[in-house]
């Protein structure tokens, strides 16, 4: 596994970041408006913002003195094409399956 999918990972494995990004779907938020939703300080909100944006799930735009956080939909890809693999196991032992079964069905 890449490096970059190791972030993008490490990013979703938490409940508080994934949260976060739920919170993303809506628009760009400042730190402010991301910290105003959570229990925790705006340090705190600005490390797991951080951990998002070092996984590629988020944007980080600055504007003026303010920083703005979005989803970034792109960054995904890597967790899916991950995922995918696994699809194409389960299609191929699916498939095995069948043939066993429909074997089993001509030998009745």
């Amino acid at each position: 596994m890449s490096p970059e999918t190791q972030a993008t990972f490490r990013a979703l494995a938490d409940p508080t970041r994934r949260a976060i990004l739920q919170t993303l779907t809506a628009g760009e938020r400042t730190i402010a408006e991301v910290a105003g939703d959570f229990d925790m300080t705006r340090a705190a909100v600005k490390k797991h913002l951080t951990v998002l944006s070092d996984g590629g799930l988020i944007t980080v735009t600055p504007r003026g003195r303010e920083r703005l956080n979005r989803l970034n939909p792109k960054g995904f890809a890597p967790v899916r094409d991950w995922l995918s693999f696994f699809d194409q196991f389960w299609d191929d032992r699916l498939d095995a399956l069948k043939t066993a079964i429909e074997e089993d069905d001509t030998h009745d």
